[in-house]
């Protein structure tokens, strides 16, 4: 909005301002109301070691005020969709990125991240283009999500390294006739309970 009004003030602090018959009348401010859950969770993220970035279209004094209150490490600040997008892909290549999102401008970074997370609020595009929506609570969640994720990824890695070691010791042992069909049958039944059990697990962890 500033820029409409550029010609006629040197001061570009306001949100929108204010113009008839191509006059400067006034001006109007607008203030964004932080989530009470924002800096509990930004202060989780950095007692985990993961690093944040204020990614908005604002203008880069207010983006850096909001930074600041909610302790975020990192500012990019006046950027269009399509710049969005360019910096997600960035961030990607060095990364993995979650991108948090509830507008329709961030609907095509929600898309690009390595994963993108929408809340129930948000608009329809936003949700329909996340991988994670968080019903209820706002950001409260967003820990608890990433934590049962990571949970996820390392039971997974456990069940396929407990899946080759059966195979990789079955399979030769039955190639030399060790292994009876019957016993073969027992033992590979016997894996796909152990692997099941391993995936239950999931449902009693504690997730912080």
């Amino acid at each position: 909005s500033y820029a409409i009004a550029r010609h006629l003030t040197s001061d570009d602090t306001h949100n929108v301002y204010v113009l008839r018959n191509g006059v400067l009348i006034g001006w109007i401010d607008l203030e964004d109301e932080l989530r009470p859950e924002a800096a509990e969770v930004i202060a989780y993220f950095r007692a985990q070691g993961i690093r944040t970035v204020l990614l908005s279209g604002d203008r880069r004094s207010k983006t850096e005020a909001v930074a600041a209150a909610l302790g975020i490490d990192e500012v990019i600040a006046e950027q269009t969709p399509e710049q969005k997008l360019e910096t997600i892909g960035r961030l990607n290549a060095a990364l993995p990125t979650v991108m948090v999102g509830d507008g329709i401008n961030d609907a095509p970074a929600l898309a690009k991240a390595t994963i993108g997370v929408s809340m129930s609020e948000a608009t329809q595009i936003a949700v329909q283009s996340a991988q994670v929506v968080l019903m209820n609570s706002g950001l409260t969640k967003l820990p608890l999500a990433l934590g049962l994720g990571r949970h996820t990824y390392i039971t997974i890695r456990q069940n396929l390294f407990w899946a080759f070691f059966y195979n990789i010791i079955a399979i030769p042992v039955a190639a030399f006739g060790f292994l009876t069909p019957s016993f073969g049958a027992l033992v590979m039944g016997l894996s796909d309970v152990v692997l099941a059990a391993n995936s239950v697990r999931l449902n009693f962890k504690k997730v912080s």
